[in-house]
């Protein structure tokens, strides 16, 4: 599904090579279906598969941003771009650990997953932005985007490997600290 959509858009080499940017976008559309998908549906069952899918998408995402291409463009693009997609990573971790913890029965699930879709939406708004986005900078720099791209989709197919025989992990926050916090009664 992915590799026509680069194909037609110039993404990919004639040896199946794709670039970091193109590369991240695609994992973006994928997400993006998913979450259709899962408005799309009612059953508690299926929301609790797709969601599982989502969570493991986006945490393999982010792992494959965090551990190889944001390191590569550091000192090369805004930092404060860098800093906020940090920050915009650990706040959909928070929910991603909700949503895999949580049951679609219990009070709030969908809500969760619908907040961790608007937020994944900005993210990606602010990674793809024209001009101004980080994808934008980053095709402004000298990193050799196809080496980043191949080093991404190796790490990427090995995270797939691991969470399938392993299950998926706790997602790792970088820019939190831990505080306490007070939890109330439930919202009736």
């Amino acid at each position: 599904m992915i590799l026509p959509w680069l194909q037609r858009k110039g993404m990919i080499m004639a040896d199946k090579t794709v670039d970091a940017i193109a590369l991240l976008k695609a994992d973006h559309r994928a997400v993006e279906a998913l979450f259709e998908k899962f408005e799309a549906t009612n059953s508690k069952s299926k929301q609790k598969a797709v969601a599982t899918e989502i969570c493991t998408e986006l945490v393999i995402h982010t792992m494959i941003e965090e551990e190889l291409f944001y390191p590569a463009l550091k000192g090369k693009i805004e930092a404060d771009l860098l800093d906020e997609s940090y920050v915009e990573h650990d706040g959909a971790k928070l929910l991603i650990g909700q949503i895999v913890a949580g049951e679609p029965e219990e009070d709030f699930y969908e809500a969760k997953v619908t907040v961790l879709s608007e937020e994944i939406k900005h993210h990606v708004k602010e990674e793809e932005r024209p001009k101004e986005g980080m994808f934008a900078q980053a095709r402004a720099t000298d990193v050799d985007l196809v080496a980043l791209g191949a080093a991404m989709a190796a790490r990427k197919e090995e995270l797939k490997a691991q969470f399938k025989g392993n299950g998926l992990p706790t997602p790792t926050a970088r820019t939190l600290k831990p505080v306490k916090i007070a939890l109330g009664e439930p919202v009736a």
